[in-house]
């Protein structure tokens, strides 16, 4: 594309800007920033900007309608019987021997606030095996296939889509590769891209991050739709057979992947959208609510709550508003299908960011207060078009810990999730019959057991004195040594 033709497509967009330092730029730098401006639709993202601006000059939604989901649509496993558990389960192992399950894995982040300059699915919070979150979920994958293979006699394959950034997709793809896809089928694992927004300037002009580069950031785990799309993800889904989706964050260590108890009972209740959630811990746990805000269904921001609101209780003592967003979702497959066609009507949430650019003197700055804005979309914003939306609440200390900052900040940090884990671990040795201590650190192998069970003959009456102790598998067992320490 020619000087002229470029600078008449930026102009008449109000982006001419873009081209300031053309002719101070070589050939291959020309040729780079060509690339970053083809991959922008300029009609988009100015009606994104000015869509953006009009959102960000409205404070709040009226929360005037405010309601907590319905019994009717919520379900808690903490009270559910066991046969009803096992109901759903069975109906869930079901739907996994038949191939018609997938999971879709939100892995775009890089771990910069844990001081870990790779994909955050690489990080190893230090377990005795020195497994990484990618490990420990794809493990969690071959368990439950087995299971559902010993259940119905049929080894059907769970796809697993992984969702990374620009930047992480190759170095996730080699770590995978490099670890032979952790007993997976290379065909079953598919990583596609998360897409970007460029950043603006308050006035809409979008920045230059360097003379030949376009500024931009992730659109936000909400650009899962468009990727989906763009990518030929939903057309691998069709061509597959999947009809059911478990949608979740990379950075939950206790995450249960393609939970057949949460597909089982999406399926009873022919659910085409669905979260799993926690029980807020406190009226002022910093945490989004699932609830029905004018007679949609949504996640509240902790901070867009009242105070009245947060700290309402029902006669039971407990919370009004409890259901606490932890990213775990569920979807079918007709229904990210549905979304696809009017993703481009989901909202758009504002950050006002410190943002680095090159100005007019053609010098990087790097400002100390907030410059421009970031736009992105967040994954539960289609709860809304859901025609029949349902939650299922989690015991948290069984099913989510999160892994988001340094071991400095004491919370959501490497030591949280760990001690979070192995506390499970102990409490599943306990119910098996086996005898530990609190100060005993105890990992149990994903290819062992899903959640507990498969334990019994190796623990029970069994006394652990030494820690840390690694419960394997009897194919790690064999390949790596016996049980044992570390």
């Amino acid at each position: 594309m020619s000087y002229e033709s470029l600078l008449g497509k930026l102009t008449a967009h109000g982006q001419g800007h873009l081209l300031t330092y053309w002719s101070e730029l070589g050939e291959k730098e020309r040729e780079l920033l060509i690339r970053d401006i083809e991959k922008i639709d300029f009609s988009e993202v100015n009606e994104l900007f000015r869509r953006a601006n009009d959102t960000s000059k409205v404070i709040l939604e009226k929360l005037e309608d405010l309601k907590p989901i319905p019994e009717s649509h919520y379900e808690a496993v903490p009270n559910l019987s066991n046969e009803k558990i096992e109901e759903y389960e069975t109906l869930g192992f079901k739907e996994i021997s038949d191939g018609k399950v997938g999971v879709l894995l939100l892995a775009g982040g890089q771990a910069t606030r844990l001081g870990f300059g790779h994909p955050k699915g690489m990080y190893d919070v230090g377990l005795p095996s020195k497994k990484t979150l990618f490990q420990i979920q794809a493990e969690r994958i071959v368990r439950i296939q087995q299971m559902a293979a010993e259940k119905f006699g049929r080894h059907g394959k769970i796809t697993w889509y992984i969702m990374t950034s620009e930047h992480t997709k190759q170095p996730t793809a080699d770590f995978f590769r490099s670890h032979s896809y952790f007993g997976l089928n290379e065909e079953d694992v598919i990583f596609f891209e998360q897409g970007t927004l460029p950043c603006f300037d308050f006035e809409g002009k979008i920045f230059l991050d360097e003379k030949h580069h376009v500024s931009s950031a992730p659109d936000g785990n909400g650009g899962l739709y468009r990727s989906l799309k763009n990518q030929g993800i939903l057309a691998d889904i069709a061509n597959r057979g999947i009809e059911h989706l478990h949608a979740h964050s990379v950075d939950n260590i206790l995450i249960k992947v393609a939970d057949p108890v949460f597909i089982g009972y999406c399926k009873s209740k022919n659910a085409d959208c669905a979260a799993k959630v926690v029980q807020k811990s406190a009226p002022s746990e910093a945490v989004g609510v699932v609830c029905r805000v004018n007679g949609h269904y949504k996640v509240v921001e902790y901070s867009e709550l009242t105070d009245e609101a947060a700290e309402r209780r029902n006669d039971d003592g407990r919370l009004t508003f409890s259901a606490g967003n932890i990213c775990n979702h569920y979807f079918s497959a007709d229904f990210l299908t549905k979304i696809s066609s009017f993703e481009s009507k989901l909202k758009l949430h504002v950050a006002k960011k410190k943002i680095p650019y090159v100005d007019r003197d053609g010098v990087r700055q790097k400002p100390s207060e907030p410059n421009g804005i970031k736009m992105e979309k967040f994954i539960f914003d289609v709860f809304e078009f859901a025609e029949n939306f349902i939650c299922l609440e989690v015991a948290r200390d069984v099913e989510f810990s999160a892994l988001k900052n340094a071991d400095s900040v004491k919370k959501d940090c490497p030591s949280t999730a760990r001690e979070d884990l192995l506390r499970l671990h102990r409490k599943y040795v306990r119910d098996a019959g086996g005898i530990i201590s609190d100060e005993i650190d105890i990992e149990i192998s994903p290819l062992l057991s899903y959640g507990g069970e498969n334990i019994q003959d190796l623990v029970n009456g069994e006394v652990f004195t030494i820690s840390p102790f690694h419960l394997k598998s009897m194919q790690e067992a064999s390949t790596n040594g016996v049980n044992g320490k570390h």
